[in-house]
């Protein structure tokens, strides 16, 4: 599976400051204000895109009010491995858009988990800057979220491996996912970090001190064995251990809690009802990829598997594929169950195997045309990604010298 990692990630005043925002792109300069977006990078409706900004004016502050309250963190990632499809999108990157607006959040492509299996490494790059484009074609927000690389920040490796040291080997066999991908590749051609992966994954977590990971339900034995590592090292090396050692004690790290949307957490494979939508399944077919042509995608659902049981109908556990495409259609649509019931319980599958696909088209459209506008400008995504890593930089940095203190290393 596509482990939308954790799935992983980092979670005003009267009157707005204005910002300004700068982008050397082409030999050009483009700058504007925070409330004019250029039509060179159209918005999807209800997003607030924008580019890198800094302030140019001050905010006026209420008495006995904080400018600044403190948010909880949330922190979340995806592989650049295969192509990022609608399950990404409605499980993971269209909350994101949400979550934003709310909380701190930090979101990055993990690329160290992509090479815990065998891989395509001249692809690597591609596809992860494609990714990262998708996330701001979707309408994650640079000004709102920190944007960047995993393995940019190389906090997250050395994190890792101090949490390794602590983590028992019993606690990483039991891991469902491991012993799923070991079993289909066979033991004798499965790396360690395979094994291994899930200490990445909480050293991604625990590095930004998180406070909640939106994950989907197959990710949720990933993240108790995060919160089970940070209550360890906390009981290992905080409180006055670490104070003894010139700390300022207590808790070196939170305990992060999940975050489940209500609805998209888990969207199906177009071909079995029963299996999650993943790049890693071999048919394409299984998928609507988000970069997919209109043609492709009215192919791909006129196609899909359906039943023979008239009417549609939500949870029905005879008819998991059913269940799942009226799923997708009320997420894309945006109405209640209710008004979906009332809507498609009378359809034949012809009739709304139509009407989904148009409606998918007319979602994904927009995000393809702002994704091509964003990679056309290479210098302009690079700005997003190393602003991106130097801020989570500077909070993991914080977060891994205390682990080192704490733990007995010779300050450097």
């Amino acid at each position: 599976m596509a482990r939308a990692l954790l799935s992983q990630l980092l979670i005003l005043s009267d009157r707005p400051p204005r910002f300004s925002t700068s982008i050397i792109g082409r030999g050009r300069d483009l700058t504007r204000t925070r409330g004019a977006v250029p039509s060179r990078f159209p918005l999807l409706p209800g997003s607030d895109f924008r580019c890198s900004c800094t302030a140019s004016a001050p905010v006026a502050e209420t008495p006995g009010v904080s400018p600044n309250p403190i948010r909880k963190r949330v922190v979340s990632g995806v592989q650049p491995t295969g192509s990022v499809h609608l399950g990404n999108y409605l499980g993971a990157i269209k909350n994101w858009i949400l979550l934003q607006d709310t909380y701190d959040t930090l979101f990055f492509i993990v690329d160290l988990h992509a090479i815990t299996l065998p891989y395509d490494t001249p692809e690597l790059w591609k596809a992860t800057r494609s990714t990262a484009a998708i996330y701001l074609a979707c309408g994650v927000d640079p000004l709102k979220a920190s944007i960047f690389v995993q393995s940019h920040v190389r906090a997250h490796v050395e994190l890792m491996w101090l949490l390794s040291s602590a983590t028992p080997l019993g606690w990483l066999n039991r891991m469902i996912q491991f012993k799923e991908k070991s079993r289909k590749a066979g033991d004798e051609n499965v790396g360690v970090a395979l094994l291994t992966y899930p200490v990445l994954m909480a050293s991604d977590i625990l590095l930004y001190q998180t406070d909640l990971v939106p994950v989907g339900e197959d990710q949720k034995q990933h993240l108790e064995l995060t919160r089970e590592l940070a209550e360890r090292i906390n009981y290992l090396y905080g409180g006055r251990k670490w104070k003894k050692l010139g700390g300022r004690g207590g808790s070196l790290f939170k305990v992060p809690e999940a975050l489940i949307p209500p609805t998209g957490a888990r969207v199906m494979s177009l071909t079995d009802g029963l299996s999650k939508m993943s790049k890693s399944a071999p048919s394409d077919q299984s998928r609507i990829n988000l970069l997919d042509t209109k043609d492709v995608i009215a192919n791909k659902i006129k196609r899909c598997k359906t039943d023979s049981y008239p009417g549609l109908e939500f949870d029905n556990p005879e008819r998991p594929e059913c269940n799942n495409l009226l799923s997708i259609y009320q997420i894309i649509t945006g109405k209640t169950k209710e008004e979906v019931e009332h809507e498609c319980r009378d359809m034949n599958w012809g009739t709304f195997k139509a009407t989904l696909a148009d409606t998918l088209i007319d979602h994904l459209l927009p995000i393809q045309a702002r994704y091509s506008e964003i990679t056309s400008d290479p210098a302009y995504l690079d700005q997003i990604l190393s602003e991106g890593a130097r801020k989570a930089a500077d909070i993991a940095e914080t977060t891994l010298n205390n682990v080192y203190q704490a733990m007995g290393f010779l300050r450097r």
